[in-house]
C-alpha cells in the first residue's frame, strides 16, 4: 500500500504542477480560443461529471471495448498462426505490410458506405487500427520463444495445444500484452475520429457539435475528457498486466539485483 501511494505521487506530481502554473498564467486570459483553465474546468465539471455520460461518454466506451476486444481476438489469434508457421507469413508479409500502411481514419469513408452509420462503423474502424500492434507484436513473441523450452516439451510428448497453453503463450505473453496496452491507446484515438464522422453519440460527435457552435469550454472540457480516459484506460491495463505478468516482473528485479 505504501509503495502504490509513493509511487502515485511520484507519477503525478509533475502534471499538477504544470496544471497549477497553467492556472496561475491563464487567468487572466481574455482570449476567446484559450480560456482560463478555471473555466475549462468549471465546463468540464458540468457537463461529464455526470450529466452526459450516459448519452455520450458509455457510448463511446462500449464502441470501443467491443472494437479492442474483437481486435485483441483477432490479432492474437492470427499471430500466434503466423508466428508458428514461418513460411506462411513470410507468403502473407507483403499484403500485411499493404494493408497497415493503410490508417484506420482513411477507411472511415469507405466504411461508411458498406457497414452505414452506427455502431458498427466505429467497432470495426477501432478493430481494425487496434489489431496491428496486437498481430505484430504476437508474432515477434511466439516467434521469440527459446527453442530449448519447445524442445523440452517435445521430450516429455506433450500434445501441440498443451505446448502453446503452457509453453509458447506464457513466454510470448509480456510481448503479447505491450501490443494490446499500444492498441488500447491508439482505440481511444481512432474512436474520437470515427464519432466525427457519420455518428450521432459519442464524445467525438458531442466535440464536432462544440466546435461547430464556437463553444470553446466545451470543446477544450471534450479534449480533456479523452486525455483522462485515454490515462485511466492506460493505468489500469498497465495494473493488470503486472498483475498477470508478476512472474516476470519479479525475474527481471531479481536479474536487475544480479
Amino acid at each position: 500500500m505504501k509503495r502504490t501511494l509513493v509511487n502515485i505521487i511520484t507519477e503525478l506530481w509533475f502534471p499538477m504542477v504544470v496544471l497549477t502554473v497553467l492556472w496561475v498564467l491563464s487567468e487572466k486570459s481574455t482570449s476567446f480560443y484559450f480560456p482560463p483553465l478555471r473555466i475549462i474546468l468549471e465546463t468540464f465539471r458540468r457537463l461529464w461529471l455526470f450529466s452526459q455520460v450516459r448519452s455520450d461518454v458509455l457510448p463511446s466506451l462500449g464502441s470501443l471495448g467491443l472494437g479492442y476486444s474483437l481486435a485483441a481476438a483477432v490479432g492474437i489469434t492470427l499471430g500466434i498462426i503466423l508466428g508458428l508457421l514461418p513460411r506462411v507469413h513470410s507468403i502473407i508479409s507483403p499484403i500485411m505490410e499493404f494493408l497497415r500502411a493503410i490508417p484506420g481514419v482513411m477507411l472511415l469513408p469507405l466504411m461508411l458506405l458498406l457497414v452505414g452509420i452506427g455502431a458498427t462503423l466505429k467497432i470495426s474502424v477501432i478493430a481494425y487500427a487496434a489489431s496491428w500492434p496486437i498481430l505484430l507484436n504476437t508474432i515477434d513473441g511466439v516467434r521469440g520463444v527459446d527453442p530449448g523450452f519447445l524442445d523440452v516439451a517435445r521430450s516429455y510428448r506433450l500434445p501441440w495445444v498443451r505446448r502453446l497453453i503452457w509453453v509458447v503463450l506464457p513466454a510470448a505473453a509480456p510481448q503479447i500484452l505491450s501490443g494490446m496496452r499500444t492498441s488500447l491507446s491508439l482505440g481511444v484515438t481512432v474512436i474520437l475520429f470515427s464519432e466525427l464522422v457519420g455518428s450521432v453519440t459519442g464524445i467525438g460527435h458531442r466535440m464536432l457539435e462544440y466546435q461547430r457552435s464556437f463553444a470553446v469550454p466545451e470543446t477544450w472540457s471534450c479534449i480533456l475528457l479523452m486525455g483522462f480516459l485515454g490515462y485511466g484506460l492506460n493505468w489500469g491495463f498497465l495494473a493488470l498486466e503486472r498483475r498477470i505478468l508478476k512472474w516476470d516482473y519479479l525475474r527481471r528485479r531479481q536479474t536487475t539485483r544480479a
